[in-house]
């Protein structure tokens, strides 16, 4: 038997097991140092090329295997030739490095394996460095009692992993991966020209673009039917305006940050804009572009005539304090409150932006503006109306999904229904899923997601609420309850369903996605953030009749709750809870039959799955149109 590594004293039946010790620690019986940055030789020709964390797998050639059966013939040799093979200490190194380095790629995510100079190193995940400045201990050895604590311990301790975190917190220079853009094949020329010059104005936004042709394709027998939209359409798609600035904020540490703020102004021919503010590190000029066109479309197809827009910032509020929170609101809002008021643009919560962000940026608001307007949309009755704001969107979603269900003659009622996300969107939705009968049986996060197959119920969401209150990790909802489990690294789109309800951010279901929702059983997609499927998700969709329903419809409840905050009448009364809910039902029950009456009048069959999204852009492209047609060209 060829043992992992030999020495002088060493037992012949230590086996590897003694290697690694319960706390995943390397030790040496011999008290060595053993230097795990080292190059592969030829006793492991198959180090080099072993998986690294993510990375593509590798087969050995021939001449691979010829040596590892020479490997082989060794432990065969008579015990003095063995006891040679033995003392190379070589062996013994790049043998620990490989055993090591699984151990680590199983249990932490944080580093991987690369080859430098012909060299295979440790790197870290965040800095991308390696070596001796990521130890405790400068002057020791990865591989020796220095280790002391755990191996992710001491790296997040290591002097140049706190400073690569800190200089990636403050960094401003975001990287851009190119992604390929999927372009659709469209029947018109027409149609196709229009798609050609947004790509030739903006070949960068990646999400922006996506969003005009998702658009145009249901536009494509309107287009058709009349050239005169195509002009309109070709206006529309150029922002009123588009403001991008700076936004500098100190931090406790008196430490100044600068990052970049942005709001499109998108459309204003019906109305007033509404939009949300986002925060978030992703944020870009695209991504504000994308939201506030998805924005004007929802707002005209809302029983209220409204202009679109939307912004926010790279800024993340994730770890960072009150003050610092404030401070920062305090300063984007410095910038931007000249562009805001109720007969301007009023801006309201999106991802990263909830009651606290918006309390600070209205107060800021009212400071400088030297008036009590009460022109921001948000949950708190005394600076604005209704106290049912942040439930509106939600609940929407799920009376949008009980009036397609009512026209197959179902109910929600015993459906298992799967829900990503588990923000204030996710968990009103299992609230409102729970109380028509609904089993929704799974949240998630950036991490993974989290499956109970009982289904949730009011008393689990509340244990959720308090998870997310205190900045716990929904893997600890498993702790408390036996019959849930949490998935590392993974989707819930795989889970058996029957309806579907992402409420996570833009492009998260892909082609693998849909195709397991597809095998799931999942039938009705609810769409509870913009443009959560790509491309290639919704032609999976589609070629396997799953009906999808869009935001822009579906999403319209937070749109009807700020107009019910900023009525005059809402302001000196109080709605019940009831008075609200059935307010709101009214309100999506004309939105869907607006978007079913567009889609019939154009050859949209009720039962094809692409009637609502097709009924519901035709819809509200064709008041938009109608009102820039008045309007003249503006």
């Amino acid at each position: 038997m060829l043992l992992p590594f030999g020495g002088l004293g060493m037992n012949s039946t230590m086996d590897d097991m003694n290697l690694i010790q319960a706390q995943r620690h390397l030790v040496r019986d011999l008290g060595e140092e053993i230097d795990l940055e080292i190059g592969p030789g030829d006793d492991d020709p198959s180090f080099a090329n072993t998986p690294l964390i993510g990375g593509p797998t590798h087969e050995p050639s021939a001449e691979e295997h010829d040596d590892t059966k020479q490997m082989g013939i060794v432990s065969q040799l008579p015990n003095d030739d063995q006891d040679i093979s033995k003392l190379q200490p070589v062996k013994r190194k790049k043998k620990v490095v490989k055993r090591w380095r699984e151990e680590w790629a199983d249990t932490f995510k944080w580093a991987y394996v690369d080859v430098k100079d012909g060299t295979a190193r440790i790197f870290c995940s965040v800095c991308k460095e390696y070596g001796r400045k990521h130890r405790r201990n400068p002057y020791g050895n990865e591989g020796s009692r220095n280790m002391q604590m755990s191996a992710l311990d001491e790296h997040n301790n290591s002097l140049l992993h706190k400073e690569a975190l800190r200089l990636q917190m403050a960094s401003k220079d975001k990287i851009v991966v190119d992604k390929p853009i999927y372009v659709k094949a469209l029947m018109s020329k027409t149609a196709g020209s229009i798609i050609e010059a947004a790509l030739k104005r903006d070949p960068h936004e990646v999400e922006f673009i996506q969003s005009v042709q998702e658009v145009v394709h249901a536009l494509e027998r309107v287009i058709a039917k009349n050239s005169h939209y195509a002009n309109i359409m070709e206006r529309l798609l150029e922002p009123e305006r588009m403001i991008v600035f700076r936004v500098s904020w100190v931090d406790d540490r008196g430490e100044t940050h600068v990052n970049r703020g942005f709001r499109v102004q998108f459309n204003q021919a019906l109305g007033p804009c509404r939009g949300g503010i986002r925060f978030h590190p992703t944020m870009n000029l695209s991504i504000a572009k994308f939201l506030g066109f998805e924005q004007t479309l929802k707002n005209a197809l809302s029983p209220y005539k409204l202009g679109g827009a939307a912004g926010g910032s790279d800024f993340d509020p994730k770890g960072r304090s009150d003050n610092e929170i404030m401070r920062f609101c305090q300063s984007f809002m410095n910038e931007i409150y000249r562009y805001l008021g109720p007969d301007k643009d009023l801006p309201s919560e999106e991802m990263g932006v909830g009651i606290r962000e918006m309390g600070y940026l209205f107060g800021q608001y009212r400071r400088l503006a030297g008036q009590f307007q009460g022109s921001f949309t948000g949950p708190r009755i005394f600076w604005s109306g209704s106290s049912l704001r942040t439930e509106a969107t939600a609940y929407g979603l799920v009376f949008f999904a009980q009036l397609i269900l009512a026209e197959m003659n179902k109910e929600l009622k015993g459906l298992r229904c799967v829900v990503s996300g588990s923000g204030k969107i996710a968990m009103h939705v299992l609230e409102k899923l729970v109380a028509f009968g609904g089993i929704p049986i799974t949240v998630s996060d950036s991490k993974g997601y989290l499956v109970d197959e009982d289904g949730f119920d009011y008393m689990k969401i509340s244990f959720l609420r308090e998870l997310k209150a205190q900045q716990r990790s929904l893997r600890d909802y498993s702790k408390t309850y036996a019959r849930s489990k949490y998935y590392d690294e993974a989707k819930p789109w795989n889970e058996k369903c029957e309806v579907a309800f992402p409420c996570g951010s833009q492009n998260e279901i892909d082609q693998a996605d849909a195709t397991n929702l597809v095998n799931s059983g999942c039938r009705i997609l609810i769409e509870g953030s913009n443009m959560p499927c790509t491309p290639e998700a919704v032609d999976t969709f589609r070629k396997n009749s799953v009906l999808i329903a869009p935001a822009m419809a579906a999403g319209a409840g937070g749109v009807v709750a700020g107009e019910i905050e900023l009525n005059h009448e809402c302001n000196v009364m109080h709605w019940s809870p009831e008075d609200f809910e059935s307010k709101l039902q009214e309100a999506m029950k004309q939105t869907y039959q607006r978007a079913l009456k567009a889609a019939d009048d154009f050859g949209y069959q009720k039962d094809n799955p692409e009637a609502l999204v097709h009924g519901a852009v035709i819809s509200a492209f064709l008041a938009i149109a109608q009102a820039m047609t008045d309007q003249g060209c503006v």
